[in-house]
């Protein structure tokens, strides 16, 4: 981490919505999110959401080695965004507590909030995190 990385880092994302980031397509193998209307899916919102972050952070980070996970998200999702719109996301980096980072986040599509809240992310050596999952998959058998 560079000495860059400080409270009040804040970033802009902004992202229109096609139609494949819409309910129906969050699990297309699930006939309850099939029936649903497509609208900018939540799963899609948070993930959005935590690209924000991300690009807030990278240029203090010694990345690819070091990277950020999310590990907590406190979202609301307000108003319904349907394809073609634009949101438009606006992080805040507002707390650095060694590698734990805690993040303000709003966002909006071209009439509404759409989503407010907090998200945590959590600084990792990439290569490290990487060796931690290939053995938690040997440990139950599963082998690439």
């Amino acid at each position: 981490m560079k000495e860059s990385l400080q409270p009040g880092l804040q970033h802009e994302l902004k992202f229109r919505i096609p139609i494949h980031k819409t309910v129906p397509a969050l699990y297309p193998e699930s006939p309850e999110f099939q029936a649903m209307p497509e609208v900018f899916a939540t799963g899609f919102m948070v993930g959005l959401i935590e690209w924000a972050c991300i690009q807030a952070v990278n240029p203090h980070l010694d990345w690819p080695r070091e990277q950020t996970v999310g590990t907590h998200v406190n979202l609301s999702h307000e108003a319904a965004t349907p394809p073609g719109l634009e949101v438009i996301v606006q992080a805040k980096l507002v707390k650095v507590d060694g590698r734990r980072l805690v993040f303000e986040v709003e966002a909006r599509d071209n009439l509404d909030i759409i989503s407010r809240g907090t998200h945590e992310r959590f600084v990792i050596d990439f290569e490290r995190f990487s060796q931690k999952a290939v053995r938690k998959r040997e440990m139950v058998g599963i082998h690439p």
